[in-house]
């Protein structure tokens, strides 16, 4: 039996600029062979087991030449498997999908194409330069600024034609051919005083746009060393990027942020931190491995009824104990003679998701807040049941149960994730990591773990953010200064804390 091959488009690199079909595809894929220009974090959307192929594609720099490309597509298609080529911005705009597309069916391979956001619009928007315009261009061309260099013959670019357009012309893949590109286009009339953007890495935190004039243009390149992948824009709506530039406006712009949450929760951290411009680095130091065949457990879902209150400190917690409650055959309606209580509000939001209002969150997201609000409610003919994780602080079980009786169930525990240990020595070293982030007492255990103690006192040249009182204090312990606190023991709160910190300055550069 013969697989199967998507050409999807991943876009122009914005995480959430992809189409909900492109996921779809690399969700289901045996094999993802993909380009350096597409985003890698869509291959953590993939399934276990997914072969990841990296064919490079850089400019003059590939790892695979095409035609390799195109029998590995058709071979491992060949083998039954179901294959996402996974291709930056369009399959078809300069992005050689035509051709693999040929190959595909010459042989017999059943194959979709799923279009993406091309980076010759995308690009320019998130510039903030409209490809058209009413008052400046009617009409848009994109070119390839990378002429074939395999042999074969290829038409030239009909450089009077160009010249002489009202519309927009967008160069792609062009550094390279910038003096060729702007000499022919004076050449054949078009007015040396023209605006020329330079978009590098368009759509992405790193985003940086130079501006110059068709004149100048290749000067400006050298002077400010733009280099691939850069978009070329030639036209006046390059003029509108003063009015119009919304997305290096954002808080986070610029900023290089390591999450180190548990892999299942940095999602929700990560993608705050993308929806405000910034970068998130994941690494996650944690993994969650949950208690199989949970007998205790069952066993007091068995007498839930007993128990006057269920005590949740995690959203691990809460997932594990309502994934238990359905796999008994129960449902929310068991829990109607206890008060649920959560330590904090991303557990209460967790619990919230399972259908119930958490009757119990304390102003102070940590144990000691929990217990204040509990201590002068309990009595001794109170039960409370605490689902929780191996290891962790002892401090509420030992407390309440001076006043009533509690039940510890221990229902997963936290181990190191060791497979992070090189990108984490590699984030301590780099200079544009600005801020790492920690939302618990492991993470920051598990992070001096993975970089050793040797470099321990690395992290005292980066803005280290703390959750709250607990996990600071398991910060300063490892002798490293902590740069803020978050004011209250929330994601939010640490957002809001590098959102509101001295922006980066990598405003526009005009020559």
């Amino acid at each position: 039996m013969k697989g199967k091959v998507y050409l999807v488009g991943a876009g122009p690199g914005d995480y959430k600029l992809m189409t909900l079909k492109g996921l779809e595809c690399i969700r289901k894929s045996d094999v993802i062979v993909y380009d350096r220009l597409a985003n890698i974090d869509y291959l953590k959307e993939a399934k276990e087991n997914c072969e990841f192929i990296n064919v490079g594609k850089a400019s003059s720099n590939h790892l695979l030449p095409q035609d390799d490309i195109n029998r590995l597509i058709a071979d491992k298609a060949l083998e039954g498997k179901v294959v996402t080529r996974l291709k930056g911005g369009d399959p078809y705009v300069f992005g050689r999908g035509g051709e693999e597309a040929e190959i595909l069916r010459e042989e017999g391979i059943d194959f979709e194409v799923v279009p993406g956001i091309t980076s010759a619009i995308g690009g320019l928007c998130y510039a903030g330069i409209p490809i058209t315009h009413r008052d400046h261009a009617s009409s848009f061309h994109v070119v390839t600024g990378h002429p074939r260099n395999d042999g074969k013959e290829t038409k030239e670019i009909n450089w009077q034609a160009l010249a002489n357009v009202k519309g927009t012309l967008v160069f792609l893949m062009g550094i390279a051919n910038l003096q060729h590109i702007s000499e022919n286009l004076i050449k054949e009339g078009k007015d040396k005083n023209t605006p020329v953007a330079f978009i590098s890495w368009a759509t992405r935190s790193n985003q940086r746009v130079v501006t110059a004039t068709l004149e100048n243009a290749y000067e400006v390149a050298v002077k400010e060393n733009i280099k691939p992948p850069t978009l070329i824009v030639v036209g006046t709506v390059v003029n509108l990027r003063e009015k119009l530039n919304f997305f290096e406006e954002k808080p986070l712009f610029g900023k290089n942020i390591v999450v180190t949450r548990c892999r299942t929760q940095s999602s929700l951290l990560s993608e705050k931190i993308r929806d405000m411009g910034g970068n998130p680095i994941e690494i996650p130091t944690i993994k969650i491995q949950k208690v199989e065949d949970n007998c205790e457990l069952e066993s007091e879902i068995n007498r839930i009824k007993d128990y006057t209150y269920i005590v949740f400190s995690s959203k691990n917690a809460v997932d594990i104990f309502f994934d238990k409650l359905n796999d008994m055959n129960y449902d929310a309606r068991v829990l109607c003679n206890s008060k649920i209580c959560a330590v904090g509000s991303e557990t209460a939001k967790a619990i919230k998701a399972k259908g119930i209002i958490a009757d119990i969150v304390p102003k102070r997201y940590v144990a000691e807040g929990l217990y204040e609000e509990l201590k002068d409610i309990i009595n001794e003919n109170d039960k409370i049941l605490i689902p929780r994780a191996k290891n962790a602080r002892d401090f509420l079980v030992n407390k309440l149960s001076e006043k009533s009786y509690v039940k510890e169930v221990i229902t997963y525990e936290s181990v190191i994730d060791a497979d992070n240990k090189n990108l984490a020595l590699q984030v301590i070293d780099d200079e544009e990591v600005e801020y790492i982030t920690f939302a618990s007492s492991s993470t920051v255990k598990n992070f001096m773990t993975l970089i050793g103690e040797n470099n321990i006192k690395k992290l005292n040249d980066k803005k280290i953010i703390s959750i709250g009182p607990i996990t600071s204090k398991t910060i300063e312990d490892f002798g490293v200064e902590i740069y803020k606190e978050a004011d209250e023991a929330t994601i939010d709160s640490m957002i809001d804390i590098i959102s509101n910190d001295k922006k980066v300055l990598m405003g526009d550069i005009t020559c």
